[in-house]
């Protein structure tokens, strides 16, 4: 009998806690994972001798409360290095911007703007309470008249209406609109403004000026907590929730790449992995990006054609590079002292220089003068580094996936120019570096099987949110594949260290269709 098996394709982290919730529920589970560890994007590994570094994703602020008390995480062994981290907006000058929730400190900021800051983040975080609460429920489907789909949508209409006439006005005005003009209109500060439009533009192919930032800087508030570094990295919450799989049942192989997706008529069998054994199931849950799940394992020709093309047609080329430094010991930044270097530190002096960065990146080229997201964690946790030394971690942008000229004859070229761009505030560290690690779009594809190397496995945008993401007829989850399910980040609510995805399609698995406040 298979109809009680399920096989999840990927041990990510959406995976790993869709296994837990289904094993909870006693489904009998099996977690297949192509690399050797856990994780998937959300790992640990060492990138020179003695020098470790989550490889990818390296905060973590969205990371669902639910599934962290459900699942017990923290008695799983997850633990924090460090929480509530502060941003520091860096200034050439090292007269830099010291940001704490909405308070602000240096870069001779006015008191316009102080004001300024905690109406904006009172806004913000009160619509990414919004965002919130979608997560955690299964999107409704369009075009049709099926009554649980309309509750949902009374729902959500409801959740807005419910900021009130004026809160609610701005939310309909600012949501799908550029964080560009949102800011302009609000601040004064360049570096303040040049550090804000990070959140709306980082990990995706937007500018300040693109539609569409103002969603995603609310989707990365939407986690509802400050941001933080897991002790040991981002490894850590996968390894929690790994043992939180398995205390509940499900069953983890590493080292067992799936290669295609089996069918039985129109239902799916099981798959067969990539030496030639084969694990009968009635359910099939992929953490797998969209493209991969579809196109590569299940192959279009078991799909409608006009399903193949809409999933052909996801938009998922990433812009990121990680950058991984060992440093021989602490940098040291112009105007920092050390109880500030394990701050957020952002190279983003000003809304026009985020804007300049992006526009390289619309012809194929890498950005001459780029931008960084900037942590050095073993300052905080000695277990990522030898003692005296230090790894410096940074998300750089903008490096689209197709470089024109190609990443093989470049990378070096512009591993180089994002030191010299670092240099200029932090003036000695090349003199530093033991070793140097860059992660282009095309090695984060290659390392993490994501297709385009987008680590949100398609934008952010909301014609790729909720109802259509990441097309309809797959946005509950369910495909049109009998058996077949979807639960990683192409999936709703989208990409980040969440889980909600994961926690949904359990839930969807289990023919619940209000995922919030229920527990299996």
């Amino acid at each position: 009998m298979t109809s009680n098996q399920v096989v999840i394709i990927g041990a990510g982290h959406n995976g790993l806690v869709c296994a837990a919730y289904l094993a909870r529920a006693g489904k009998t589970v099996t977690v297949l994972e192509a690399s050797g560890q856990v994780g998937g994007a959300a790992i640990t590994r060492e990138f020179a001798p003695g020098f470790k570094v989550s490889a990818a994703a390296h905060l973590l602020y969205l990371l669902d409360a639910d599934v962290r008390r459900e699942l017990s995480l923290d008695a799983a062994g997850l633990s924090f290095s460090q929480q509530d981290i502060r941003t520091t907006a860096l200034a050439a000058d090292g007269n830099h911007l010291q940001i704490a929730g909405d308070a602000l400190q240096g870069a001779n900021i006015g008191e316009a703007d102080r004001l300024a800051m905690r109406e904006y983040r009172r806004l913000m975080n009160r619509f990414a309470a919004v965002i919130n609460r979608l997560n955690k429920r299964l999107p409704p489907r369009i075009g049709t008249r099926d009554r649980k789909d309309w509750i949902e949508l009374g729902k959500l209409a409801l959740n807005v209406r419910l900021l009130g006439k004026d809160d609610m006005r701005e939310f309909l005005r600012i949501a799908a609109i550029n964080i560009y003009d949102v800011l302009q209109e609000n601040f004064e500060n360049p570096l303040l403004k040049g550090a804000l439009s990070m959140d709306g533009v980082l990990g995706s192919n937007l500018g300040p000026r693109s539609n569409n930032s103002v969603f995603c800087a609310l989707h990365r508030f939407s986690g509802l907590q400050g941001l933080s570094m897991p002790r040991g990295g981002m490894g850590a919450v996968s390894e929690a929730l790994a043992g939180a799989a398995r205390q509940h049942g499900a069953s983890i192989r590493t080292s067992a790449p799936v290669s295609r997706i089996l069918m039985e008529g129109d239902h799916v069998a099981g798959v067969e992995l990539s030496g030639g054994e084969q694990i009968a199931a009635g359910t099939v849950i992929s953490s797998a990006d969209p493209k991969t799940t579809f196109l590569g394992l299940l192959g279009a020709r078991n799909l409608e054609a006009g399903f193949a093309r809409k999933v052909q047609n996801i938009r998922m080329r990433g812009n990121v590079a990680k950058l991984h430094l060992a440093l021989n010991k602490a940098p040291e930044f112009k105007g920092l002292n050390q109880d500030q270097l394990d701050n957020r530190l952002l190279i983003a002096p000003d809304m026009e220089y985020v804007e300049h960065a992006f526009n390289h990146s619309k012809y194929g080229e890498y950005s001459a003068a780029p931008v960084a997201e900037i942590t050095i964690p073993s300052l905080r946790d000695n277990s990522l580094a030898p003692p005296g030394k230090h790894v410096l971690s940074a998300l750089v942008q903008y490096a689209p996936y197709q470089l024109t000229s190609g990443w093989s004859e470049n990378k070096a070229a512009f591993t180089d120019l994002v030191i010299e761009t670092i240099a200029v505030y932090a003036p000695g560290i090349r003199s530093q570096i033991l070793h140097t690690e860059l992660l282009t779009p095309a090695d984060i594809e290659s390392e993490f099987r994501i297709t385009g190397g987008h680590w949100h496995h398609g934008e952010m945008a909301l014609d790729q949110f909720l109802m259509l993401r990441p097309v309809p007829h797959a946005a509950q989850y369910a495909t049109p594949v009998n058996g077949l399910y979807l639960c990683g980040a192409g999936s709703h609510p989208g990409g980040g260290v969440m889980g909600s995805a994961g926690r949904n399609a359990a839930h969807a698995v289990l023919g619940r269709k209000d995922t919030e406040d229920q527990h299996p």
